[in-house]
């Protein structure tokens, strides 16, 4: 097998790809740019300074020969722009931050809404309370539900199973979640961050449900694992240049349910609304979550306080059998999600 950068490749691109380089040549990597965010975020009340701003544009590639006799190519532009503001003095200082990255320049936020809604989610984390400890329902940001979809996907890689070292390695075409939750990885989505049409071991890549009216169907695995478990592979081989294959997802998303984040916490007398997660403290032979977090207490299906030094607690197949998601998908990272609503997790605070 024989891996190259594409850039040594320059006779195999194509003229879309071409169009692509020569747009990742007039991306917003500018201090006109920069001025723009950090302006916009100090243009927010409470925001007292700018923790810093950047953009980025980039391109890069593969070619894959491999001994079976495939061999392709691919080519993929990279844009962000980036900013954190910082609001408060002495120890009553908060920072937030915003983002926007995309394959095609065209489809980043501008960077005044970048730095505005940094400054916004700043000013908003100012004077935080600390809870009592407590069971309620918590309710997760999209910014952070993302991080439950990831914690299912570790779990169900290739690698793990044919090590034993996964909670869910006896689940497979089990019930996991609601018959309504599904969970997909598509490597074909236009425009996606992650697309591409096969593996790293020359494999056509496919639009799969992880997860299926709540059921786990399938795990991710390369053609080693797939060896190890007497399964196949299903098209999810990644490297380096330089390293071994191993199992990794594509463009991941949980698809969204039927109500509004607001109706999805309407009924919620105390809850929490995450914004921000703290640590790794996820076992993933065991299933166990503990994770600090920060973000909104709710009362009465409102946000009502900033809250701050919290851990939340409890066990994934409990969180996966409780999971509610709202309508508010907006495909923005390489692993989305909308608001998602848990059941009954432990808030340790005070």
């Amino acid at each position: 097998m024989w891996v190259s950068p594409i850039r040594r490749c320059w006779r195999n691109i194509s003229p879309i790809s071409i169009c692509s380089i020569r747009r990742c040549r007039r991306s917003p990597n500018s201090n006109g740019a920069r001025g723009t965010r950090k302006a916009a975020a100090l243009g927010v009340k409470g925001v007292s300074k700018s923790g810093g701003a950047s953009a980025s544009a980039g391109i890069g590639g593969m070619v894959l020969v491999t001994s079976t006799g495939f061999h392709g190519s691919y080519l993929r532009s990279s844009h962000g722009i980036s900013v954190t503001a910082i609001a408060g003095e002495g120890t009553g200082m908060e920072r937030d931050y915003d983002f926007t990255s995309a394959i095609h320049v065209s489809d980043l936020a501008s960077p005044a809404s970048v730095g505005r809604l940094a400054g916004e989610r700043t000013v908003a984390r100012l004077n935080p309370r600390k809870v009592a400890t407590c069971k309620v329902p918590v309710v997760f940001d999209p910014r952070v539900a993302g991080s439950l979809v990831g914690h299912l996907i570790g779990a169900v890689n290739g690698a793990s199973i044919a090590r034993k070292t996964s909670f869910l390695k006896d689940r497979l075409g089990q019930q996991l979640f609601d018959k309504s939750i599904r969970i997909i990885d598509d490597p074909l989505r236009v425009r996606g961050l992650r697309s591409q049409a096969f593996d790293a071991e020359g494999v056509a890549t496919t639009r799969q449900a992880i997860i299926d009216d709540g059921v786990l169907t399938t795990w991710l695995l390369d053609s080693a694992t797939a060896r190890e478990l007497g399964m196949a592979t299903t098209g999810h081989a990644h490297r380096g240049v330089s390293s071994s294959p191993s199992p990794g997802p594509y463009n991941l998303h949980l698809e969204a349910g039927k109500a509004t984040p607001a109706e999805l916490m309407s009924d919620i007398k105390e809850g929490f609304y995450v914004t921000d997660l703290i640590g790794s403290g996820v076992n993933g032979v065991t299933g166990d979550y503990s994770r600090g977090a920060a973000g909104f207490w709710i009362e009465n299906g409102e946000l009502t306080y900033a809250v701050s030094e919290v851990t939340i607690a409890g066990h994934l197949l409990e969180i996966f059998k409780s999971m509610t998601p709202a309508n508010d998908l907006v495909f923005k990272y390489g692993v989305n999600a909308p608001t998602v609503r848990i059941e009954g997790l432990t808030i340790a605070g005070r």
